[in-house]
C-alpha cells in the first residue's frame, strides 16, 4: 500500500523515498527528475536529497526549513535488483541479502523472467517449500499436461511422471532468517528412468520474500532463478522469477527451464488464487514440516503486523 519513488543520482547511487512531496502532495515519481544527487518535485521544484531525504532547495523561497524532508527507505542493490527493507515497526535492516558471485562476475547472464499476480496470503507461497506431500500429487504429472488442473492427470500424459525428493530445514544462527530446500528431480517415461531430466535444485529462502533457486544439471550446466514475492495490498502478491544462466550455454536451455518452472508454478497459482489461508490447519503426522515452517516464518511478524480479518457478518 505504500507509494515509493526510486531514482539513481548522478554519482550512480540508487535511493528510494516516499513518493509524495511533503509540500502539497505531488508524486515525485510522476514527472519528477534527478538533479545532481536530489530528486526534484514536478509541481514546485522542491529538491530532496536521496541520502537522507532532506530538502536542499526551494526555487522561490529564501530559506529551506530544517524540517522539510521526505521519508527515505533503506535499500540496496544486489544481484541486479534494487531491494527495499520494510518493517512495520520502523526497525532498520537486521540482515543483508547475499550477493550471488556468478551474477556479479557475469559468469551467469540474465535469460528472461516471468511475473504473476497472486490473490493469496503472503505466507502461502514460501510455505510451499515445506509441503512435500503436494509435490507428487500436483507436480508429478508431466509438464506436457499443462496448467489446467482438470486435465493434468489425464491418461493421455500418463506415460511420463516427475519424481521429486525434497528436504526442507531452517538455518541456524546467525542465519535464522534463512531456510534451505534441497530438491532432487528425475523423470520416468513409460516407467523407465529418463536421466536427461535429472536435476538438483538448491532453494535458499532469504527472509520472507526472496528465494535463490540454484539449478545443477549433469550436461546442461548451472544457473539460478531469483524469486521475489512483493505484497501489493492485503491478499495480493506480485511474484517475479528471473533466470540467470551460464553464458556459454545456448539461451534456449535456460528459457526451457524457466518455461518448465512456470508451468509447475502456475499449477500452484491456481490453488493459491482459490484457497483459504487456515491459521489452524488440520494436519497429519506426515505434515510436520509445514508446522515447522510456520514456526520459522513467524519471526517475520511483529505485534503491529497487519492482519487480514474476515468480516464476522454482512451488515452494512
Amino acid at each position: 500500500g505504500e507509494q515509493l519513488a526510486a531514482f539513481r543520482t548522478r554519482d550512480g547511487q540508487a535511493y528510494v523515498v516516499d513518493a509524495y512531496c511533503p509540500h502539497l502532495g505531488a508524486n515525485l515519481a510522476m514527472g519528477g527528475r534527478v538533479t545532481g544527487n536530489c530528486i526534484e518535485c514536478p509541481f514546485h521544484g522542491w529538491q530532496f536529497r536521496g541520502e537522507d531525504g532532506k530538502c536542499t532547495s526551494i526555487p522561490y523561497a529564501e530559506k529551506v526549513p530544517d524540517f522539510a524532508k521526505v521519508r527515505t527507505w533503506p535499500s540496496c542493490e544486489v544481484n541486479g535488483m534494487l531491494l527495499v527493507w520494510y518493517h512495520c515497526d520502523g526497525v532498520g535492516p537486521t540482515w543483508a541479502v547475499p550477493e550471488q558471485r556468478e551474477i556479479a562476475t557475469e559468469e551467469w547472464v540474465f535469460r528472461g523472467q516471468t511475473e504473476h499476480f497472486i490473490k493469496a496470503h503472503i505466507q502461502e507461497i514460501p510455505e510451499n517449500a515445506a509441503d512435500t506431500a503436494h509435490l507428487t500429487f500436483l507436480h508429478g504429472p508431466a509438464i506436457l499436461s499443462g496448467t489446467d488442473l482438470r486435465y493434468t492427470r489425464s491418461k493421455l500424459w500418463d506415460f511420463m511422471k516427475h519424481i521429486w525428493k525434497a528436504e526442507w530445514q531452517p538455518e541456524p544462527e546467525p542465519n535464522k532468517h534463512c531456510s534451505q530446500l534441497l530438491l532432487k528431480h528425475h523423470a520416468t517415461v513409460f516407467g523407465k528412468h529418463f536421466s536427461l531430466l535429472d536435476l538438483t535444485v538448491s532453494a535458499r529462502q532469504v527472509g520472507p520474500g526472496l528465494v535463490f533457486l540454484i539449478f545443477e544439471h549433469a550436461f546442461l550446466g548451472q544457473g539460478i532463478i531469483l524469486q521475489t514475492v512483493t505484497p501489493l495490498e492485503p491478499l495480493l502478491q506480485n511474484v517475479v522469477h528471473k533466470i540467470y544462466y551460464q553464458k556459454n550455454m545456448p539461451a534456449i536451455i535456460p528459457k526451457f527451464i524457466l518455461k518448465a518452472e512456470c508451468i509447475q508454478f502456475e499449477r500452484d497459482v491456481t490453488i493459491w488464487n482459490n484457497k483459504q489461508y487456515l491459521p489452524k490447519p488440520l494436519l497429519v503426522k506426515e505434515d510436520t514440516t509445514i508446522q515447522k515452517h510456520r514456526r520459522w516464518y513467524a519471526q517475520f511478524y511483529s505485534e503491529r503486523s497487519l492482519k487480514f480479518m474476515a468480516p464476522e457478518d454482512l451488515d452494512w
